[in-house]
């Protein structure tokens, strides 16, 4: 990828539209995911301010004096990285509830305020907040996103591809951060991602909390990524540190305030009884986890027990990616019960209509590839849309009513 080739980004409509009608928007994501240049992208257009926390005077000044901070900005500002000055979101509020204008105040954020009540809770009903992720691959491939419009109305059809094969793993390694697609060799990321962990840990996690061992969250960031697509079991994540479970959990939790792990909750249902209700944990990134774990593409490609991990966390991210710009609100989920029936991944649109997905790394599929698809869709009955088993392989086809085999390069190939 070119460095200095601008990708369009999915959400960059429903910005937009955030600003015609929201006096606050709120993008939040990880560092270095592109929040800035889409939200200065979109601001100079409009003839938006802009001002950066990360500079240390912006910093003090909004600090010793949110209310007269707030009350000298421009009329249309982009505030970035707000969580440096969490008590500007009080005056924020107080400002917008003196003028309601549409579009006032474009802010960024590198933490995830939801996870901050009190913070989210200041701007209920004032402030839309829109997630912006990674780059997808029909980003990185400036391609158009069907794949979920597919799967939950217009079906698949049939039609012949290629295996994607060692490219696959290329793809995993590689990750979605615009900066480290920038590098032009696979050892130029891995160090761009090692690089961007350290800042991470020394700038935000200090901001965000007080921990006596910084050099414990690396470590059990590299732990974590080695489960990735697993469930979560905080006593496996604590054995190799000398630190309680109940700390472990809080860094846990901490690490996923600033989107490095992610928790995909269980799907449960009054239907089914022995449902296993524990979370699974992604990494929030593959490409991260490739470097922590010092993987390239052709040693990945080789283990396959982690190879099938880290795709199926690469096919999450991609799909959440997609869904963060589709037109109808998605929740993702696992299924799993105590009989040992499982699926990858549970989509359920608008709390309504509800699709499987579960991934292989292999390059055929057969029958009982949908065992725990087919559960899903018994308890389900007409919510559901659509069991899909992505693969590695060749061909689209239809195994039964409303179950497919679908190769994994149509998640980001559109067409017919």
């Amino acid at each position: 990828m070119n460095s200095e080739k601008l990708l369009p980004r999915l959400i960059e409509p429903e910005l937009r539209d955030a600003l015609h009608d929201s006096p606050v928007v709120l993008i939040h994501g990880p560092r270095q995911c592109g929040k800035t240049t889409l939200a200065r992208g979109v601001g100079d257009a409009l003839g938006y301010a802009y001002l950066n926390l990360d500079d240390p005077t912006q910093r003090a000044a909004a600090e010793a004096d949110p209310v007269g901070y707030v009350q000298d900005l421009p009329d249309q500002v982009i505030i970035d990285e707000i969580q440096h000055a969490p008590s500007l979101f009080s005056a924020i509020k107080t400002e917008v509830d003196r003028n309601r204008r549409s579009g006032r105040f474009l802010l960024t954020g590198s933490a995830n305020v939801l996870l901050l009540p009190k913070l989210a809770d200041s701007l209920a009903g004032r402030m839309e907040i829109i997630r912006l992720f990674p780059l997808a691959q029909v980003e990185i491939e400036c391609r158009r996103a069907d794949f979920l419009d597919r799967l939950f109305a217009t079906g698949f059809s049939s039609r012949q591809t290629s295996r994607l094969g060692p490219e696959l793993a290329e793809r995993i390694v590689s990750g979605g951060y615009p900066s480290a697609l920038s590098r032009t060799t696979a050892s130029r990321r891995a160090r761009w991602y090692r690089n961007y962990l350290d800042a991470m840990v020394q700038r935000d996690v200090r901001d965000l909390a007080r921990i006596a061992s910084l050099d414990v969250l690396p470590r059990l960031l590299e732990v974590a990524a080695g489960q990735t697509a697993r469930l979560i079991n905080v006593s496996d994540l604590a054995s190799p540190f000398q630190l309680s479970r109940p700390t472990i959990r809080d860094y846990i939790t901490l690490l996923e305030r600033v989107f490095l792990i992610d928790e995909l909750p269980a799907w449960h249902s009054n239907r089914l009884s022995r449902l296993v209700k524990t979370a699974k944990l992604h990494i929030g990134d593959t490409g991260l986890a490739s470097a922590l774990l010092g993987l390239d593409a052709e040693s990945l490609y080789r283990d396959r027990a982690l190879y099938g991990q880290m795709l199926e966390s690469f096919v999450f991210h991609e799909l959440r990616r997609q869904a963060g710009a589709h037109s109808a609100a998605i929740r993702f989920h696992h299924f799993r019960d105590k009989d040992g029936y499982e699926v990858d991944l549970v989509l359920e649109r608008s709390g309504q209509r509800l699709a499987g997905i579960e991934v292989k790394a292999a390059a055929s599929v057969s029958r009982a590839d949908f065992r725990g698809l087919r559960k899903l869709a018994t308890a389900t009955g007409e919510r559901f849309a659509a069991g899909v088993v992505l693969y590695d392989g060749e061909s689209t086809i239809r195994f039964d009513d409303r179950m497919f085999a679908i190769p994994i390069r149509r998640l980001w190939e559109p067409g017919a």
